[in-house]
């Protein structure tokens, strides 16, 4: 299957030179001269076209370059140090100045951008957007720092995304939104951008040239403002008239979208279109392309030799356990448990080979590969050589290959969740089962080859196994349909089929309500196939005399001992050949011949039976935000003693030889293969040989088609939206031959999926070379030059709950004793200049203790103080924003109304309900927040608290207050507040708060995209791709939310000059609408009813 023979790897290492290079990315210009991103470096070229010269050249990347006004200088943004920091160099070349320090955010999937990035200059200072005041992603703000040091200062605006400062510098116009990379055309829902201009001494701000679509990278010249819309269906440049008011269209393309265009200022604007620059000028009104040549030397693209052992994403082991299969990076490798070479034996960039599967006969590997441009099923022998394709005209994504012991046959599954059974010698294949619901892939063969058990879900959405059998077709339920099934094993002497069913009822109850959830409740259980099968666990009877089966076993087991001793051990893969009896189903009755096997119920996963036992996992109770504070273990459970014995703790996964003897886990990215039976000390198996030639042309090749096929088989509606995928395929594959870096790639099938007009269509991640971020020492409080004094003071400290970890503020703590206004001296000995930045001397300083040297503000006690720092101070800015905005309700309502923030709908959120709704729960009136809400699926947890109603009251003789039935409701009223970000989950948060008539929405029309995500395994190169799988409907059976939003019933603006001021209009609109419900509908419980007299 090796398709590109080492030789032909120079070709690859050769230089990238291109007539008409494509691919050039973030451009600026200024006088004869643009600059662009190409490759992940900087490069300049005349504007007349001709060959580039790289001026920056890092393993990371440098992107968003802008010229200083004299043209003398680039700003841009830089990751020399492993984030993304701002940096200017000369026009000339030269070494880069790092002007920004405080670490950046990230590394923040492709969608978010970056952050510090760079949009212009003011006189000697640099225009950037940053993170760094901000705990929503989506509320940057914008800074200028001096190209000669020290701190930058931020722009008044209370959230900015890009912008630009007009001609004089009294102005700017920008967007309060920022969703520049995000994957979405043509959208027009809440989050949709509109452009402000923004007066910088008075606050006064005016929304200009709105539209329902997106309008974004302002640039203010001279002669009016220019802007990039997508209004007309794709994005194209145009101009608008601060004088009049009239906005003009300036291009008109309609097959690609114009992207980040940059102005001169002096009528030229440089873009990008199709991967390719052009000018804009105002003089001819026309654009021009520019025919730029790059001579790249091929560094990101270059073919080199790595290891992969860090990219398994699927293992298993050969029938006698001598050797290890791995699946890593696309290729297939079989390595020797103790003695021996690693093989590589597929070796195929352009290819993602994964699901491999050693056949129980030890000659044949299975897997499923891309290599022909769709996934098949391909055997090899299992020492190499040539491979066969299987399955043929199959246009879907296949999973989970499971060999029968016969070695004629492998069952498998799809993307639609159907069962297949293929045979290996002709290749045709029968269908087995369909799932209605999902994709399950725990079918298992009976050792003779002729019944195939599976779980499958019911109209119950739970699961029961069923066995189909080979010679009729036929399949039959064999569980009890009203209770959950799955995991099926066949006992290898065909006598039982073991499960997993939940059936442990016994709950958890909460400690904040009476209610329950069941964890620990899966147990195993046997079929007995036919009815003259022995109980294994039938009472025992002991007496005087040796049992007769006993004897027999011992001699036989002396006569296996004596075989043993006298083979040689041999490093094959074939085992040796046993007969196997055929096996027999009773299927009458076979549901009511049901054991249980005796251990108790627990977290059981992944069952496999062997001879004289069984093995499975167990795992610790799950926690929603945290992993579980018992690590999953790998179990035996022995027939003949009747109990179960830990073989393996800390797995990540397992395999079973198919001999029945071994077993191969994965646990903290090791391997280790151990028997089954004596629990011997296991054998670590070595991955340190896992090496392949990454050619990454062929590999960024692979990718774009996985990707397209992803979305082909997984998109949540058949047709596409309407849109001709083929089509939208073939227009982004035409710009493969001109990716130069992953980012590239990333780019390409961001556009490509963002055709879909879709949420959730996201790329992210793969091998871009990155180099390692900094890991720094944070103190939890702002720093500010004081100019009269000369001196870095504590301007502010963010305080913390410190008796919780995540919101532990360093300089709060017990005996800190540093207040807001204090000096900062030095840091780690280093003093403090006006040109210094502290934060340089803290991004890398890690998690270790770090001396400051302090006063206080008149300069008086000079001290010495060790500070435990954060690595991040983004949740104490969280936990200050949503305690003032409590502590505002409860000021302004008198104590009667309470805040609940919950800023996303995943671990986060979840916490904060817990933590802030019980505590309010006697409040007459709550306003529940989910601005800036990042979505997740807990909304439906929260949305059943919210909706409980009081049905009655429970008075105890000696309580004075009564308690609710049922416990903890609260039946107050409610408002909800919602923005332009509340997002996923957090749309359909909003949406349902209103269907169940909690109260009214209050804010602004949220983000609008909920056709929900799953993922389907890493790309080749460990990549990742979210295909928008899961659509969401009303009761009725129509489309809502998604494309649109969220429309609040009381529409209220924060105008940046009220937030300016501290004032949060929508917050306001909501304690003014809960006191009016609270007035209409008052919260009372009654006292206590007078007391029966029950006499005659």
């Amino acid at each position: 299957m090796t398709r590109k023979l080492l030789v032909g790897l120079v070709l690859f290492s050769l230089p990238s030179v291109f007539a008409g290079t494509k691919l050039l990315r973030f451009p600026a210009i200024h006088g004869s001269q643009v600059a662009f991103t190409y490759a992940g470096d900087i490069w300049l070229a005349p504007v007349e076209g001709g060959a580039a010269q790289r001026l920056t050249s890092d393993e990371g990347l440098e992107l968003f370059a802008r010229f200083s006004d004299d043209g003398t200088h680039i700003a841009f943004t830089g990751q020399y140090e492993g984030d993304e920091q701002v940096y200017v160099i000369p026009t000339s070349g030269g070494e880069p100045k790092q002007l920004t320090f405080y670490p950046a955010r990230g590394p923040l999937p492709d969608r978010w951008g970056y952050d510090n990035q760079v949009y212009g200059w003011q006189g000697d200072k640099v225009l950037f957007r940053s993170l760094r005041d901000s705990w929503d992603l989506s509320d940057s703000r914008l800074f200028l720092v001096s190209m000669n040091g020290g701190m930058p200062d931020v722009l008044p605006m209370p959230v900015a995304g890009g912008g630009a400062l007009s001609p004089d510098g009294s102005k700017v116009v920008y967007s309060p939104l920022f969703r520049d990379f995000r994957t979405w055309k043509r959208y027009q829902g809440g989050w949709a951008q509109d452009l402000v201009v923004f007066d910088l001494n008075s606050h006064e701000s005016k929304t200009i040239a709105s539209h329902v679509r997106a309008d974004r990278d302002p640039m203010w010249t001279m002669d009016g403002i220019y802007f990039n819309s997508d209004r007309d269906g794709h994005f194209n440049l145009y101009h608008y008239n601060t004088e009049t008011e009239a906005v003009t269209q300036l291009t008109h393309n309609q097959e690609w979208d114009l992207r980040w265009p940059s102005s001169d200022g002096s009528g030229r604007i440089v873009y990008e279109l199709g991967g390719e620059l052009y000018i804009w000028d105002k003089g001819t009104g026309e654009s021009k392309r520019i025919d730029i040549t790059v001579g790249d030397d091929g560094t990101s693209s270059r073919p080199e030799q790595i290891s992969v052992a860090n990219q398994i994403e699927g293992f298993d082991v050969s029938p006698n356990a001598k050797r290890a299969l791995f699946v890593a990076r696309g290729d297939l490798f079989t390595a020797p448990v103790e003695h021996g070479v690693t093989r590589n034996l597929t070796r195929t960039s352009n290819a993602h080979e994964r699901e491999a599967s050693w056949s129980p006969d030890g000659k044949w590997i299975a897997y499923v590969s891309d290599e022909s441009g769709e996934e098949h099923i391909y055997v090899m022998p299992h020492d190499g050589g040539a491979a066969r394709q299987l399955t043929k005209n199959m246009e879907t994504r296949l999973y989970a290959l499971s060999w029968s012991p016969d070695s004629k046959s492998i069952a498998f599954t799809e993307k639609s969740g159907k069962v297949f059974v293929l045979t290996v010698a002709s290749g045709a294949m029968v269908e087995v089962a369909d799932d209605p619901y999902t994709r399950r892939s725990d079918y298992t063969w009976s050792p003779d080859s002729a019944y195939l058990a599976y779980s499958i879900t019911g109209d119950n959405e739970l699961g029961g196994v069923h066995i189909w059998e080979a010679s009729t077709g036929e399949s039959k339920q064999v569980t009890d349909a009203y209770f959950d099934a799955f995991s099926p094993t066949w006992d290898p002497n065909g006598d039982f089929l073991f499960y997993m069913s939940r059936r442990g009822f016994a709950p958890q109850i909460g400690s904040y309500e009476w209610n329950y959830s069941v964890d620990r409740e899966t147990g195993i259980y046997g079929l007995a196939l036919r009815s003259d099968v022995k109980n294994p666990f039938a009472v025992r009877n002991d007496d005087e005399g040796m049992d007769e089966k006993k004897g027999e076993d011992k001699a036989k087991d002396d006569k296996d001992k004596k075989s043993k001793k006298d083979k040689k051990t041999k490093d094959k893969e074939e085992p040796t050949e046993k007969t196997i009896k055929p096996v027999k189903i009773e299927f009458s009755g076979l549901t009511d011949r049901v054991l249980r096997i005796p251990v108790d119920e627990d977290n059981y996963f992944g069952l496999r039976a062997v001879d004289g036992g069984l093995v499975y996992g167990l795992g610790g109770p799950f926690y929603y935000g945290r992993r579980s504070d018992i690590e999953p273990k790998l179990m035996r459970f022995d027939f003949e003693k009747r109990e179960a014995k830990e073989i393996a703790e800390r797995i990540g996964g397992w395999v079973v030889s198919a001999d029945g003897k071994s077993v191969m886990v994965s646990s903290q990215g090791s391997f280790q293969l151990y028997a089954i039976k004596n629990g011997d000390k296991p054998k670590s198996v070595s991955t340190a040989n896992l090496t392949t030639w990454r050619v990454p042309r062929e590999e960024w090749e692979t990718i774009f088609d996985e990707v397209w096929r992803r979305f082909r088989d997984h998109f949540y509606v058949e047709n596409m939206h309407g849109y001709d995928w083929n089509a939208i395929g073939a227009r982004y594959r035409a710009l493969l031959p001109h990716v130069a870096h992953r980012s590239d790639l990333n780019y390409i099938l961001g556009e490509m999926v963002a055709e879909l007009n879709v949420s959730h269509a996201y790329v992210s991640g793969g091998d871009n070379g990155a180099p390692s971020r900094p890991s720094p020492a944070l103190l939890g409080a702002k720093l500010a030059w004081d100019n009269e004094v000369g001196v870095y003071r504590f301007s502010s400290l963010l305080s913390g709950h410190n008796e919780e970890v995540i919101y532990r503020s360093p300089l709060t703590e017990v005996g800190s004793g540093i207040k807001a206004g204090d000096r900062l001296i030095s840091i780690n000995g280093i003093r403090l200049g006006v040109d210094d930045n502290p934060y340089a001397l803290l991004r890398h300083a890690g998690r270790q203790a770090v001396e400051l040297e302090v006063a206080v503000a008149d300069g008086s006690n000079v001290r010495t103080l060790a500070v435990d720092p954060i690595s991040e101070e983004t949740s104490l800015r969280y936990l200050n924003w949503v305690n003032h905005n409590r502590e505002y309700v409860a000021e302004k309502t008198n104590g009667r109304v309470g805040y609940l923030h919950i800023p996303d709908m995943g671990p986060d959120g979840i916490r904060e309900f817990i933590k802030w709704y019980y505590g309010q729960i006697r409040k007459e009136g709550l306003i529940v927040d989910v601005r800036g809400n990042g979505g997740g699926n807990v909304s439906q947890m929260i949305i059943n608290r919210l909706s409980r109603t009081l049905l009655g009251l429970d008075y105890a003789r000696n309580a004075e207050r009564a308690t609710t039935y049922p416990n903890v409701v609260f039946h107050g009223s409610m408002v909800c507040l919602l923005n332009e970000t509340s997002a996923s989950d957090g749309d359909i948060f909003p949406w349902t708060f209103r269907r169940a008539g909690l109260g009214p929405l209050i804010g602004k029309r949220s983000w609008g995209g909920i056709v929900g995500i799953t993922n389907h395994g890493p790309l080749l190169d460990g990549g990742s791709v979210n295909v928008p799988e899961f659509g969401n409907a009303s009761a009725e059976g129509e489309w809502v939310v998604e494309g649109h939003g969220v429309d609040p019933d009381i529409e209220v603006e924060n105008d940046p000059a009220s937030v300016i001021k501290g004032i949060d209009a929508q917050l306001d609109r909501g304690i003014e609408e809960v006191l009016k419900a609270m007035e209409a509908n008052p919260m009372s419980i009654p006292g206590r009813p007078a007391a029966p007299v029950k006499t005659p």
